[in-house]
């Protein structure tokens, strides 16, 4: 029982970096029906910016709150910053092209976005600073739970509920969710789709930014190409969820990232990606379209 619950409150740590990631996926996905497969990249390149934050002197006379508030306040303007230029230059052009070019625009600009981030930051690990949070535990049911735990859980679920209320109780969620159901009506009624598909690529690349320095925090380091690791992952967790469905993409990172602690501490981690893919063609195979997803004819 004890080591069930330890590994659920890892599960649940790590499912929620996994659903913070998967949210930039399926947004996009949504309104556009394209993969960004740039998107993980992005997000680690918010873990950089962060690093660079946190370790830099110039912020040395700040308190620790302080300093990790401002850690993620930058990260996650610079890497929004950088999802508007990445539409605008790289899938802009493309919007009337068919997917496979935008596919491998995508591919492309994680290569840029990879390579520019070992030549800026080296190709070696970056390891976060010590005692940057509180080393405090719980012992909650006989498992141990650390504060960067609670802080990512809690960081998490907070930044979903707020983007959950935002897409279903405010105008700019309406329009976004009117451009996702159909372009061209959206615009009939008055929404700048143009417009729309900026807002999408600024928030999903900031929450991802917010994922990318949790994974930095969780594991004290961070390396040039483990945005292809991490996005991929995000990306199977949108598709089991239900790809295009906002809550899908929660559902799914979380039923991930559980799924991952089992079965890496149950059966054994050198196992745990084949028994991902097992998961995905399992539930694929049940339900085509992910959990939360809906089956919907292609217009003609």
């Amino acid at each position: 029982m004890d080591f069930a619950f330890q590994q659920f409150i890892n599960g649940i740590t790590i499912g929620g970096i996994y659903a913070l990631i998967a949210l930039g996926y399926t947004m996009v996905y949504g309104v556009l029906k394209m993969i960004n497969f740039a998107h993980g990249d992005l997000c680690i390149l918010g873990a950089f910016i962060g690093l660079t934050v946190l370790s830099s002197g110039v912020f040395s006379g700040l308190g620790t709150v302080v300093l990790l508030g401002l850690a993620f306040v930058i990260a996650t303007v610079l890497v929004a910053i950088a999802g508007v230029v990445l539409d605008q230059l790289a899938y802009k052009p493309l919007r009337k092209a068919n997917r496979l070019s935008a596919v491998v625009s995508a591919l492309g600009a994680s290569m840029l976005i990879e390579n520019g981030i070992m030549l800026i930051w080296s190709p070696n690990v970056q390891v976060f600073p010590q005692n940057l949070l509180p080393t405090t535990t719980w012992r909650i049911l006989g498992a141990n739970v650390s504060f960067v735990q609670v802080l990512i859980i809690v960081g998490a679920f907070l930044l979903m509920a707020v983007l959950y209320y935002f897409v279903h109780h405010t105008r700019l969620g309406t329009a976004i969710r009117a451009s996702a159901i159909d372009q061209d009506a959206a615009r009939l009624m008055g929404v700048n789709v143009n417009r729309v598909v900026a807002l999408v690529f600024i928030i999903g690349p900031a929450i991802g930014a917010v994922g990318g320095l949790f994974i930095g925090l969780y594991f004290r380091q961070t390396y040039f190409n483990m945005g292809w690791s991490y996005g991929m992952a995000a990306f199977i967790a949108a598709i089991i969820g239900g790809i295009g469905n906002i809550p899908g993409a929660m559902l799914g990172g979380l039923l991930l990232g559980l799924f991952d602690a089992f079965a890496a501490g149950y059966i054994s981690s050198s196992w745990q990606d084949a028994i991902t893919f097992a998961l995905l063609i399992a539930i694929l195979l049940v339900r085509p379209t992910g959990i939360l997803g809906e089956r919907v004819a292609d217009k003609v």
